[in-house]
């Protein structure tokens, strides 16, 4: 009978359902295998198929409670749902291939209660799984939109008073109140650039064109001086081969040089020099942006981290820029590299693939 074969081999099959776990690049359990992961599971099992011609059948609604918390230990373990699905998938695995090697067949009749087991486990587990995975992205998306809704609340007040100070003129818009207006007003643009930015690529909406690099950093070098001079701050663009192209979003392109340049104007100091170059190296362009920040301090988090600690005093922001134009590159295969310069600044560069020889037609993916 099934039921004892699981009993007097429960020690067996448990080895084979681990070994199974660890040949994968997965999270590791515990030794104990999780208070309600396989053991509980195997115990369970047999009591349904003893008690499967009785008149009194194990409770399917027992397996499903266990299950349940079993879903809840691998999503606090990290498993994700095709893990979980694999981590019951390899107990009726270990079962049947244990069975083989004892010259056990299975009847019909016990493998249908089997797998009628093993279904019940499987879609409890995975609906507790992904009932916590949604509590938890919601969680997250609530503190996300609260601290968006608390900066843009800020930057509205901030502006709104250097306005009535304007308004009453007793001070003049080419002053230090002007200035707080000016950089109010650019954090608000900011946070709702960065925001439609984040939206268009959870979307996957890229709409990609041949884009000559001169011509789009020339595009670019007004709103940079006006950034640079709220800030006192000098401001250049190097000379740029005409011939260097790239296919890509000019809008998600776009995005992500901004928030290199606002991360380079925020942490140079009043007087310091911010450069914006672009550079071919083989078959890639690099588009640097460079600052005299001071460096990057030892031990600071990493700086594409979202919500990373900021570097110097200026503590503005959600932290969100440099981690969203590092997404917006790699939907264009390339990546953004940092370069330290001690006691100097940084240097955040864009590398991307040179566009083709011949123009493609626009792309667009949605």
């Amino acid at each position: 009978m099934l039921h004892e074969f699981i009993h007097s081999y429960r020690d067996a099959i448990i080895k084979r359902a681990r070994e199974k776990l660890t040949d994968r690049p997965w999270p590791l359990v515990s030794t104990s295998e999780l208070e309600h992961g396989i053991p509980l599971f195997l115990t369970q099992l047999s009591e349904a198929l003893r008690l499967k011609a009785t008149a009194h059948p194990f409770p399917q609604e027992t397996i499903g409670v266990s299950a349940t918390q079993h879903g809840g230990e691998l999503r606090a373990l990290g498993f994700n749902v095709s893990q979980v699905v694999h981590d019951y998938g390899d107990i009726c695995q270990a079962i049947t291939e244990v069975a083989v090697e004892q010259n056990l067949p299975i009847a019909s009749e016990e493998f249908h209660t089997l797998n009628r087991c093993l279904d019940t486990a499987m879609a409890e587990a995975v609906t507790e799984h992904a009932r916590i995975t949604a509590e938890s992205r919601s969680a997250e998306q609530i503190e996300q939109s609260g601290q968006l809704a608390h900066e843009i609340r800020n930057g509205l007040n901030t502006a709104l008073l250097a306005f009535h100070a304007l308004k009453r003129g007793t001070v003049a818009i080419n002053g230090s109140t002007g200035t707080v207006l000016s950089r109010s007003l650019t954090s608000l643009r900011d946070l709702v650039e960065n925001t439609l930015t984040d939206i268009r690529m959870s979307a996957n909406i890229q709409q990609s064109e041949r884009i000559p690099v001169a011509a789009f950093l020339s595009g670019l070098a007004m709103v940079g001086q006006l950034h640079a001079e709220s800030r006192s701050l000098r401001f250049a663009i190097d000379r740029v081969d005409p011939d260097l192209t790239v296919t890509a979003d000019p809008q998600l392109l776009e995005s992500a040089v901004m928030n290199l340049l606002n991360n380079a104007f925020k942490y140079t100091p009043a007087g310091g020099r911010v450069v914006l170059r672009a550079l071919r190296q083989a078959r890639r362009v690099h588009i640097e942006v460079e600052d005299e920040c001071g460096g990057f301090p030892d031990g600071a988090n990493e700086p594409f981290t979202a919500f990373a600690a900021r570097r110097r005093e200026d503590r503005t922001g959600l932290g969100l820029g440099l981690s969203i134009a590092r997404k917006a590159v790699g939907m264009h295969g390339g990546d953004i590299q940092f370069r330290n310069l001690p006691g100097k600044g940084c240097v955040f560069m864009i590398d991307l693939p040179l566009a083709a020889e011949d123009s493609p037609a626009p792309i667009v993916v949605s």
